[in-house]
């Protein structure tokens, strides 16, 4: 069925625009006309080829701008309904554009704001639902898309410091994996024949040894690219499951350098999105769900379940963290002084703003400590076959003389 474009206006001015599905404009101008909507533009939308998006199609970007005018729209006195077709008119995503047009359809048919938009999970997850059904029952839908804005705003820096901290690293690692296969399966072979050529005798045991692993990558360099393609998809694999992702995530967080930096993002993330979740209103053990499905780390999911599971028992919420052995001392100690005072929300913010300052520190100091540390282990590495390769040649110059 084809799609329409169309603008109109109505008895009283006001202008409209959007896209409706009819098999001719005929049936578009008479749909539009019983809603009172003069039309002054109607044109058949051109055909879009649709690839399918990997992963949700929709950038974090577009969402916080999405978050971010639907607050100001709705804050205006603007309906809805009409604040997602102008929003859905708007945006750059084709993808996004259906979904919104999706979630409009949705409301317009009498579900709730929160309902059409958990019908795309993977787009409005359950902690922007849950923030969404929490506005809409307070009546302060406005107020909630600022906070989740600003929520989204902090979570995409934080991404993007992590991502700086790691593209230094990988770029080196890249670099050295790719420089010691030229060496072994080029430039070696080249020093072992004009070993040959020159006579020489018995040589040294670390250029031996050198050769022996440059035959061994040369002759097998297939058997050795699927042994690393089985590694990389066995990894993604494990990482999918329950257990091999626990185990990963254990291992994550034990590791030196990395191990401290991750814990402390783990903290921010859980304390900003706790904290926004009860300053909206949503019921302590409801919000400790969410968080824990929204965490990132299923060590630190189990953690905030076993956490949530005792406070349904009837325990405070500072005792069972500090349990956990996840959470620093601090911040257990912090959350029970909010508990204490009934002001847990802001000082979860706190606690928040105080570990993303935290995370950018460390993110500093691990990228100025991982590049040397990489450089240093790949020069090694090459410096030992260069010194394997000359050892004979100092011996044949020797001999020579």
């Amino acid at each position: 069925m084809p799609t329409y474009i169309w603008e109109a206006t109505t008895r009283a001015g006001e202008f409209r625009s959007g896209t409706v599905d009819a098999k001719n404009e005929g049936v578009v101008q008479e749909r539009l006309r019983n809603q009172g909507l003069n039309i002054t533009k109607l044109k058949r939308k051109p055909l879009e080829l649709h690839i399918p998006s990997i992963g949700t199609g929709v950038s974090l970007r577009d969402k916080v701008v999405f978050t971010r005018t639907f607050s100001t729209m709705i804050d205006a006195g603007l309906p809805i309904v009409q604040s997602i077709d102008m929003l859905a008119t708007q945006s750059e995503s084709l993808h996004f554009r259906r979904i919104l047009a999706s979630v409009k359809a949705d409301v317009e048919t009498g579900k709730s704001l929160s309902e059409s938009m958990a019908a795309h999970p993977k787009v409005f997850d359950q902690l922007f639902c849950a923030l969404v059904s929490a506005g809409e029952a307070g009546g302060i839908l406005d107020i909630i898309f600022r906070r989740l804005a600003t929520y989204m705003e902090k979570a995409a820096s934080l991404r993007r410091q992590v991502m700086r901290a790691l593209i230094y690293p990988t770029a080196i690692l890249s670099v050295g994996i790719v420089v010691m296969i030229v060496m072994m399966t080029k430039v070696l072979p080249v020093f072992e024949k004009m070993f040959k050529d020159l006579g020489a005798g018995s040589l040294p045991a670390l250029t031996r040894m050198v050769l022996a692993l440059s035959h061994g990558i040369a002759d097998n360099i297939i058997v050795v690219l699927l042994a690393m393609a089985v590694f990389i998809v066995g990894f993604i694999a494990a990482s999918r499951t329950t257990k091999g992702r626990y185990v990963i995530d254990t291992i994550t967080l034990k590791m030196p350098i990395v191990g401290p930096v991750i814990r402390k993002i783990a903290v921010a993330r859980f304390t900003r999105t706790l904290g926004t979740l009860l300053n909206s209103g949503v019921p302590i053990l409801d919000a400790l769900e969410i968080v824990a499905k929204t965490s990132g780390n299923l060590v630190v999911s189990r953690a905030i379940m076993y956490a949530r599971g005792k406070i349904e028992e009837g325990s405070d919420i500072a005792s069972p963290l500090l349990e956990t052995g996840i959470f620093p001392p601090m911040v257990v100690q912090m959350i029970g002084v909010g508990e204490q005072s009934g002001a847990m929300d802001e000082m979860l913010q706190k606690i928040a703003d105080f570990y993303e300052e935290e995370v950018d520190v460390a993110v500093g100091a691990m990228t100025a400590l991982l590049g040397p540390l990489m450089v240093v282990g790949l020069g090694g590495a090459v410096g030992t076959m260069l010194i394997a390769m000359y050892l004979p040649i100092f011996e044949v110059a020797g001999n020579i003389k």
